[in-house]
């Protein structure tokens, strides 16, 4: 089969079911795709060849038997770093955890080999998943396939990197700070942040090793080089933990878009408080009138929280309350000293608008943090009407294309450049903030590459529960043309 690695997951399933290719040869595949591109890309940082190939070899005689367990039977893939997989070591970058070999699988772990996908190894990331960049002290730095002197994102930039290099045919991220939708706009593949609470984090490292609560804004989804893929795998990691099986079951609202024709395209593609690139909107402009070309309806909402300064507030400040939890005292001291500074600190160079209230949510009473939790879930509502007028809303993700290497220190000292202009490094956070506060649905989709060479995705955002929604979208504009993964350049 031509190109095995770059294949989409659901066509090799179908070559597995049809006998044309084996698990173990799809396995071995991988594996030497890994070998002669990693030393590159440096995304793929642990394997379990020997029980990946032994798994590989149980699932083709499985299948031999008339026995295949799963939609995923056979499939070898890799697995975010952060994610606990038994027997395989679990570091989330971090050096207290370079000898973590968890006993029991994360919940999305068990699902994907309940499904019949074989994990071959893990994929870089940022120390505790903290970065939008991927490297740390145990594995190194990760690096863009498109351009090596660029970032792939984080923190789930080893996951995007592997997918482009084609060293994997599926992986599941996590995001919490746009830590899927970020890493597929920066490699130009495809990202899915789901509905909060479709997918379990139990199992994923932060929190600690052994956490049982939910953690608010962070979702776990899935990332693939086209949408149907996305599709296949959502709808195996989705769904209740064991325990809360008995009372409830998975059953995400249908689509109803069957062409571009018959969709409402909401644009949300400027907001004076973080300007993106000239050519990232010239690139989202010539969509939307490509869009108006095949029927669709394409507008400018008019809703009050389609605006940045609404937001970031929400957004920074429960941030900054959930991240509290694992500052040191000396950094919670720091904290309040930058929200008393705040008026003052664009003096000393580009600042992200309201970031003082991340530096509040670190150091606020539980009272304090109820009262912003409360003004989530209004807004979370108050959202509702915009999605009875429109299918989707299509936003920027990052105000750039992917970033140059910046691993100096402190981050909030670093820079990006948006049109020719400094810009804070926290302005990565501003757009992917909508749908992370409100527990939308948002996925990244690529739809172009800069004059440099470097992909870029457009964010496809829904009403709650609307998955199926914004995903058939994303499917649509794969059919027309509209977006697509583009292989990068081959590494020698």
């Amino acid at each position: 089969m031509s190109s095995m690695h770059y294949q989409p997951a659901h066509k090799l399933l179908t070559e597995l079911e049809a006998g044309r290719i084996t698990s173990e040869s799809l396995t071995k595949a991988l594996l030497e795709r890994i070998r002669q591109q990693n030393s590159h890309i440096n995304a793929v940082v642990t394997l379990d060849e020997e029980r990946a190939l032994s798994r590989a070899r149980e699932s083709d005689q499985q299948r031999a038997a008339g026995r295949a367990t799963g939609p995923l039977h056979g499939l070898p893939m890799t697995l975010k770093d952060t994610w606990e997989v038994a027997g395989m070591t679990t570091t989330a970058g971090a050096p207290a955890l370079q000898n973590h070999v968890p006993e029991k699988h994360a919940d999305i772990a068990r699902r994907l080999e309940e499904a019949g996908a074989i994990i071959i190894g893990k994929t870089n990331v940022p120390i505790y998943a903290t970065d939008l960049q991927s490297y740390n002290k145990l594995f190194g730095v990760t690096n863009n396939p498109y351009n090596t002197d660029h970032s792939p994102g984080g923190s789930s930039g080893g996951a995007a990197a592997a997918l482009a290099s084609g060293m994997t045919p599926l992986e599941v991220g996590s995001d919490l700070a746009g830590s899927i939708r970020t890493p597929a706009h920066f490699c130009g593949v495809f990202g899915h942040k789901p509905t909060r609470d479709l997918v379990s984090l139990r199992g994923h490292i932060p929190g600690p090793p052994g956490t049982q609560s939910r953690p608010d804004l962070a979702v776990g989804g899935p990332m693939a080089r086209c949408s149907r893929d996305l599709e296949l795998l959502l709808d195996v990691i989705a769904g209740p933990r064991p325990a809360d099986a008995r009372s409830w079951a998975l059953a995400m609202e249908p689509a109803t878009l069957e062409t571009l024709a018959q969709a409402r395209v909401g644009l949300w593609l400027d907001d004076p408080l973080c300007p993106i690139e000239t050519e990232l909107s010239a690139g989202y402009r010539d969509l939307a009138g490509k869009l108006e070309g095949q029927g669709a309806l394409v507008a400018e909402p008019n809703h009050r929280l389609l605006n940045l300064e609404h937001i970031l507030p929400a957004y920074f400040n429960l941030l900054g309350s959930l991240l509290a939890t694992s500052l040191k005292p000396s950094q919670r001291r720091q904290m309040k000293w930058i929200a008393r500074l705040e008026p003052w600190l664009k003096f000393f160079g580009p600042v992200t608008p309201f970031i003082g209230e991340y530096a509040r949510g670190v150091n606020q009473a539980a009272h304090q943090w109820a009262i912003w939790n409360e003004l989530r879930e209004k807004m979370r509502v108050e959202i509702e009407p915009l999605f009875e007028e429109f299918d989707v809303l299509l936003t920027p993700i990052t105000p750039t294309t992917a970033i140059r290497h910046d691993h100096s220190q402190p981050v909030f000292k670093r820079r990006i450049m948006v049109a020719g202009q400094p810009r804070a490094y926290m302005d990565q956070f501003c757009w992917i903030a909508l749908a992370t506060l409100l527990g939308l649905p948002a996925t990244s989709v690529p739809v172009g590459v800069s004059a440099n060479g470097l992909p870029y995705n457009i964010q496809i955002i829904g009403a709650p529960g609307r998955d199926l929604t914004t995903l058939r979208f994303a499917r649509l504009l794969e059919a027309e043309g509209l977006a697509a993964f583009r292989r990068p350049p081959e590494h020698d």
